[in-house]
């Protein structure tokens, strides 16, 4: 998406991603006292230690996004960039723009967004579908929503390291019946990245991720397993839980919780609803960002080589000069 694009031809960002997992006292690393613990699969709960309310913000051409990494409360969370709840009616949209550096993730909610590249790469992402693109050294595309009325999804951008940011672009792309779920009483995952129950997804992750959509019934609770060493974080995107401790106040909709260390996640829904969110984990890359809009690199020496590729048809975005995205109709 044409995220932060305009707004970064005025200023430009340059953050050294820091480890989460550092500095944090005893007080973040206990127990969840309650009878579900030897349902378990870890031995130190990871508990949240910031939460930020993603709000609605105008992005791209009309659309209406609600951010919670990518802003001012959290500017990133090694290796993960950018996430997006976007909600898009035509003819809003996403036209056509560059991105490099980096990986997106665009899993739709509801409805379609038709998808094209200057590779000649279409497509149509509907819902339940999953489209994991690797921009690597370039890619320029559109994304303008297919139907009436508003189309939703989530948007995730996942950082590369230093040796893969000039890769050549590819895609994976699931539909909805292609992605792997597992269900145990009264809990659905769906294996969009990494592993739950048993059960993985075929999705090969250049960085380390973890990704899934968890819906719990009410009563029901989940106990999911992440890697010690991972930063990870869970989006609600409806209903309200318990996340971490059953001691903890309810979380609604709308809100990123950051997890502080420890080997796992329990959540529970004591509420009369439905609960869904995505845990969404990844090995930090431990390198410096520095981001002009769609364009993340290490060091400002390649931004600026990124933008000058960019203005003059090369290294990556030769296929630009002259193409243009056919109209959704």
């Amino acid at each position: 998406m044409r995220a932060i694009f305009h707004q970064s031809l005025c200023y430009l960002s340059l953050t050294t991603t820091a480890k989460t997992t550092k500095n944090f006292g005893p007080s973040f690393i206990r127990k969840v006292m309650s009878t579900s613990d030897q349902y378990s699969s870890f031995n130190t709960p990871r508990l949240p230690i910031k939460k930020v309310l993603a709000k609605p913000q105008r992005e791209g051409d009309g659309a209406v996004v609600r951010r919670s990494i990518g802003r001012s409360e959290l500017k990133n969370l090694d290796p993960f960039l950018m996430l997006d709840e976007f909600s898009v009616t035509a003819p809003a949209g996403f036209p056509d723009h560059p991105h490099r550096g980096f990986e997106t993730v665009t899993y739709m909610l509801q409805g379609a967004i038709t998808h094209q590249d200057f590779a000649g790469h279409k497509g149509t992402i509907q819902t339940g579908d999953i489209q994991w693109m690797t921009a690597g050294r370039g890619i320029i595309h559109s994304e303008m929503p297919v139907g009436e009325g508003a189309q939703k999804g989530l948007q995730l951008w996942i950082n590369l390291s230093s040796k893969d940011k000039m890769i050549e672009p590819r895609y994976q792309e699931l539909v909805s019946e292609e992605i792997k779920r597992a269900e145990q009483d009264g809990v659905e995952v769906r294996v969009i990245a990494g592993e739950s129950m048993g059960v993985q997804s075929p999705v090969y992750t250049r960085t380390p991720t973890m990704y899934l959509d968890v819906t719990l019934k009410p009563s029901a609770q989940v106990h999911q397993p992440i890697p010690e060493s991972w930063n990870a974080f869970v989006y609600i995107i409806e209903g309200e839980g318990l996340f971490g401790s059953l001691g903890s106040s309810p979380v609604p909709a709308h809100h990123v919780l950051v997890l502080g260390p420890g080997d796992g996640l329990s959540v529970w829904n004591k509420s009369s609803k439905p609960l869904r969110f995505v845990l969404i984990g990844g090995q930090p890359l431990n390198e410096p960002v520095v981001q002009y809009g769609p364009f993340v690199m290490n060091t400002q020496a390649e931004i600026d080589q990124t933008i000058e590729d960019y203005h003059y048809f090369k290294n990556g975005f030769e296929m630009a000069k002259y193409w243009k995205s056919q109209s959704v109709g």
